[in-house]
């Protein structure tokens, strides 16, 4: 298989398994549109969020200029991590988390980048995105700069397919409630696979420790939710 080939594979497989929670929320907004909520509010807001959250993983890549290759590879771990702890807490309805936000949706003439309307988009997106974060640090950290500019331009491209996918789902509920309802299933496999390819593509570990590692993790994931529920019961 070509570099181009790995490339926009890890590219598309990220950028799914970071954003499918987002087409809930898409599906949200698009559902709230009228005379002072418009798709340009909501496609703007979302392409300013995404790249202050590309911007916010950039040192990863800075990192893996002076940063042995190997060692950068086992941030694919970080991925894991999330995988794993999706998989054993199962997330609530994204739509429910950020409902009220949508408050803050004001009135105003103001089109494009000037609308207060753009902004709570964008500060929801960015608010939304920790899973991203912890994926594309490791991601570009483990990359060359050509492989950067492939998966960044896939990024803004498939920003755009899932505002139109958000846009038409709404036109069809049986779909987006299917979608909303299971997507967190499949999800956690996705990262940990993704975590996996990370950390294998950069020799950092070999097969037998990754799994080994996964294992500790798991553990580790199910003590630190044990403790954390210890903690809210006492309160």
């Amino acid at each position: 298989m070509s570099w181009l080939a790995k490339t926009a594979i890890a590219g598309i497989t990220s950028f799914v398994a970071t954003n499918i929670d987002d087409i809930a929320i898409l599906i949200f907004f698009f559902t709230q549109l009228d005379a002072k909520f418009r798709p340009r509010h909501i496609i703007i807001g979302q392409y300013l969020g995404f790249i202050s959250l590309i911007l916010t993983s950039l040192p990863g890549f800075f990192g893996g200029l002076v940063v042995p290759r190997n060692w950068i590879g086992l941030l694919g771990l970080i991925p894991i991590t999330l995988g794993l702890s999706s998989l054993l807490n199962r997330a609530e309805d994204a739509v429910e988390e950020f409902e009220p936000e949508t408050e803050q949706l004001e009135d105003s003439t103001e089109i494009g980048f000037l609308a207060p309307q753009t902004y709570s988009v964008a500060a929801i997106t960015v608010a939304n995105g920790g899973d991203n974060i912890g994926v594309y640090v490791p991601l570009f950290a483990s990359i060359n700069f050509r492989s950067l500019l492939i998966i960044v331009c896939l990024f803004l491209l498939l920003v755009g397919v899932w505002c139109y996918a958000a846009y038409k789902l709404t036109q069809q509920q049986a779909i987006a409630r299917i979608l909303t309802r299971y997507s967190d299933r499949f999800v956690p496999f996705i990262l940990i696979g993704l975590g996996a390819f990370i950390v294998l593509e950069s020799s950092s570990l070999s097969l037998l420790k990754l799994v080994a590692s996964c294992l500790c993790l798991t553990i580790l994931v199910k003590n630190d939710d044990r403790s954390t529920e210890s903690k809210i019961l006492d309160e």
